[in-house]
């Protein structure tokens, strides 16, 4: 090899030593010699080469004796190569990394970034190590770019490398990353527009489950599970179960790390007990139409307090013997997927109203959806009910527990005296401001709250603020909100955003926005939202497209996609505190029926900023036009016209069929789509694959 020092002997046996060598034909390539008396070849090769040699050897007979042979000398070039070729993890999370190169002195490791700062960028379990052996990087505790290098032991400057991008990030543990439920992650330094390309983005791996993932999926890094240090990743599914995946999994099959039944006795189940059938001759929800199919179990999406490592998940179920419905919060441990703080509790609750016809309405397990995902903040968890296909009798609940013991601490009912008013928002959860205080929209119902006397306490298709003891501190209602009910075209489609503005002059900084089925957007100021009339509100925009999504707010931008329209970026203007009414950018993607709701990835400084949506419109239960594997795609966050990558591309990054209003989750270079594997919405048991995880990510070479 060039550069690295070379010696062998030509033997030769019988005759008359001493023997005398010469190369009588080719030459010996620069940097080597031939010994005549030893016939041993010693010296550097200083040049890649391939010599045809042939060597004499004469002995000292009298007459000399002679023998020749024919050889090939190849001087190779010294190489090195690393795997992976790119990889991406959080703060202090390990890597193994293997080099291989020819040079039998191995290679020499280090690791650099521009983040170091004259502290480590990282440490290897060995500085040096030889072919093929695997050696560990453990990421620094700062978050950047960074790259590990393999060098040559015969030549330091021979080297090969991959970068390595570290986040931060402490988890997805809410719907759409926060409370504002903004949908940004600006801790992803792994992902951005030159990475996610046909050749280095792709689908890695399937995790199969035992039901359609309506939840979104959540991701915790670093967590210590089977003795070992993992990012790991949670999934609910309609069949009442919860997983715990490695989200960096490398193994297919996919194996959880934990599995719970949330129906079996250990979390308060009863024999016999299973999710609701909710389609087919044997719907036991809604009025059979099957708008959730084939099963209603998990459907909101749970939270998780870090603080100490549990998830909250809200799971519902029947007896069929009676039928008799249960509802129940559950505190799971994230290490083990055991109950916690004497867990799981029956959701029960009674608010004061004329709805049921006496003098108080009661919550029924049967005919309220928890659609809405959950919220964890003042300490409270924070679980809001819609209706199963609208059907009758059913409220817009909202029920405060205490994460500490499960204790049910505040109750409302949103429409006590008149019925319907339900807290769906396409499965977005309530925003809270750094006040805690919660805000939400409800479908639709007969609003009455701008009376001045009693009753006056129903708030049917409304934007409203709660204290965190569940009182209504604000509210805005739209003009039209009797025709919204009367035709079907509620407020409450959308999730809302929350939005902080810099200080500027007079105008309002605490912003929320959410859509609804009108097609309009509405901009409302937190600190006072208006009350009754559209002109109340600071900004009535028309998107064109009825909005079943929640935006995602990023750079001072505001990305949507309305159903049966484009995902669209409207710019907030600070001079007046709304947004620009025409688009920045849009997509040339179009989103049916439901529209999409985005999220952004993009380092702090709010570069490299990717948005991401799923095209969900092939959903395949009773009410979808088809039924089809879910799409993401990836955009230019600057420009949406410029789209990077989609599902659709290639071979083998096809996801499992659609679940409608399902949001990705992205984090540590990779994206997190659940979906409902291979059934079309017949019962969990008629198909090989009931639910189906898919991880997009970095390819590995």
């Amino acid at each position: 090899m060039v550069g690295v020092a070379y010696s062998a002997s030509v033997a030769a046996s019988g005759g008359v030593a001493t023997y005398s060598w010469s190369l009588t034909s080719g030459t010996l390539p620069a940097g080597l010699s031939l010994n005549a008396s030893t016939g041993a070849i010693t010296g550097t090769p200083t040049a890649p080469a391939t010599a045809s040699l042939t060597f004499t050897v004469t002995d000292s007979s009298k007459p000399a004796q002679t023998q020749s042979v024919s050889l090939t000398l190849t001087i190779a070039p010294v190489s090195v190569s690393v795997s992976p070729a790119r990889a991406a993890l959080a703060i202090t999370q390990n890597l193994s990394v293997t080099a291989t190169t020819n040079d039998p002195g191995g290679v020499n490791w280090s690791a650099t970034g521009a983040n170091c700062n004259g502290s480590a960028c990282g440490s290897l379990s060995a500085a040096t190590s030889l072919t093929g052996v695997a050696v560990t990087y453990i990421a620094p505790s700062a978050a950047g770019l960074y790259t590990v290098s393999a060098a040559t032991a015969s030549d330091a400057t021979l080297t090969a490398s991959f970068n390595v991008a570290v986040t931060d990030l402490a988890g997805v543990t809410t719907y759409h990353n926060d409370l504002y439920r903004d949908g940004a992650n600006t801790q992803e330094y792994a992902l951005t527009p030159a990475t996610v390309t046909s050749t280095t983005f792709g689908k890695l791996y399937s995790c199969a489950v035992d039901g359609a993932i309506y939840a979104q999926p959540l991701w915790v890094p670093n967590l210590t599970l089977a003795s070992t240090q993992r990012n790991v990743v949670f999934v609910a599914t309609q069949h009442d179960s919860l997983y715990a995946f490695d989200a960096d999994v490398n193994a297919s099959p996919c194996a959880p790390l934990w599995h719970a039944n949330l129906l079996d006795a250990a979390h308060g189940g009863f024999s016999g007990e299973t999710s609701v059938p909710s389609s087919g001759g044997h719907a036991l929800v809604g009025a059979g139409g099957g708008d959730i199919a084939p099963e209603a179990g998990v459907t909101g999406t749970p939270v998780i307090d870090l603080s100490t490592n549990t998830l909250y998940v809200a799971s519902k179920s029947v007896l069929p013997s009676g039928p008799t419905f249960y509802q129940r919060l559950h505190a799971i441990d994230l290490l083990t997927g055991n109950e916690k703080f004497s867990a799981p509790v029956t959701i029960t609750a009674d608010y004061p109203g004329t709805g049921d016809g006496g003098i108080s309405t009661t919550f029924l397990p049967q005919q309220q959806n928890q659609r809405p995902a959950l919220a964890l903040a003042n300490g409270i968890v924070y679980i809001a009910w819609s209706s199963h296909e609208d059907n009758l009798p059913y409220y817009g609940w909202v029920i405060g527990y205490n994460a500490a013991n499960l204790s049910q601490a505040y109750v409302l009912n949103v429409v006590p005296d008149v019925c319907a008013g339900g807290i769906w928002m396409s499965g977005a959860g309530p925003a809270v401001d750094a006040g805690g205080n919660l805000y939400l929209t409800t479908g639709n119902a007969i609003f009455d709250a701008n009376k001045m006397s009693a009753p006056n306490n129903d708030y049917g298709d409304s934007f409203l603020k709660l204290s965190s003891t569940l009182n209504v501190e604000q509210f805005f209602t739209p003009s039209d909100q009797v025709t919204d009910d009367v035709a079907d075209s509620d407020f409450g489609s959308g999730g809302p955003t929350l939005i902080d503005l810099p200080a500027n002059g007079a105008n309002p900084t605490h912003l929320a926005v959410s859509g609804a089925k009108d097609g309009y957007l509405y901009l409302v100021n937190r600190d006072d939202m208006g009350k009754y009339g559209t002109p109340g509100a600071l900004q009535h925009l028309a998107l064109g497209n009825s909005v079943f999504a929640t935006g995602a707010y990023w750079n001072s931008t505001y990305y949507i996609a309305g159903a049966g329209g484009v995902l669209q970026a409207f710019t907030s203007n600070l001079a007046t505190a709304q947004f620009n009414t025409t688009p920045a950018s849009s997509s040339s993607t179009g989103y049916p029926f439901p529209g999409a709701t985005p999220s952004v990835s993009s380092q702090p400084n709010n570069s490299n900023g990717i948005v991401w949506a799923l095209d969900n419109s092939q959903y395949c239960t009773a009410q979808s036009k088809g039924c089809g594997p879910a799409v993401l795609h990836a955009y230019d966050a600057g420009n949406l016209a410029t789209e990077l990558w989609n599902s659709s591309e290639g071979s083998g990054n096809a996801a499992g069929y659609a679940v409608k209003f399902t949001v990705p989750t992205v984090a540590n270079g990779k994206v997190y789509v659940g979906t409902r594997g291979n059934n079309k919405g017949g019962s969990s048991t008629s198909t090989s694959t009931p639910g189906e995880l898919d991880i997009y990510g970095l390819l590995p070479n």
